[in-house]
């Protein structure tokens, strides 16, 4: 009988031991599934204040408020419009009116 209650007695140590062990295992998995769960609360948080921030940065005053201070970029108007051809227009221009585009050109 001693035999059995020892063994008996070493199953139900070894069973109180791992019932601990999933017990500890457990509590530090929700911790650090709430340790997450905090964590991507602030990420969510900050995602929205970088959204706004942007929507911010990007409105058009703000926009056209920096390229007139940084860039020194300045309104369209009609006196300081200058028209680009390209090389292509260029070489059918002679053909088609060659004293015109001769004496627009300096």
């Amino acid at each position: 009988m001693t035999r059995l209650s020892i063994v008996l007695l070493a199953a139900v140590m070894v069973s109180a031991l791992y019932l601990v062990r999933v017990q500890y295992d457990s509590r530090r998995l929700f911790t650090e599934l709430d340790r997450a769960t905090a964590e991507a609360r602030r990420l969510e948080i900050e995602r929205g204040r970088l959204e706004v921030e942007k929507r911010a940065e990007a409105t058009s005053l703000r926009v056209e408020k920096l390229a007139k201070d940084k860039l020194a970029m300045r309104t369209v108007t009609p006196a300081v419009t200058e028209y680009v051809t390209s090389a292509a227009a260029i070489s059918a221009a002679p053909k088609a009116g060659a004293s015109a585009t001769a004496g627009a050109r300096p």
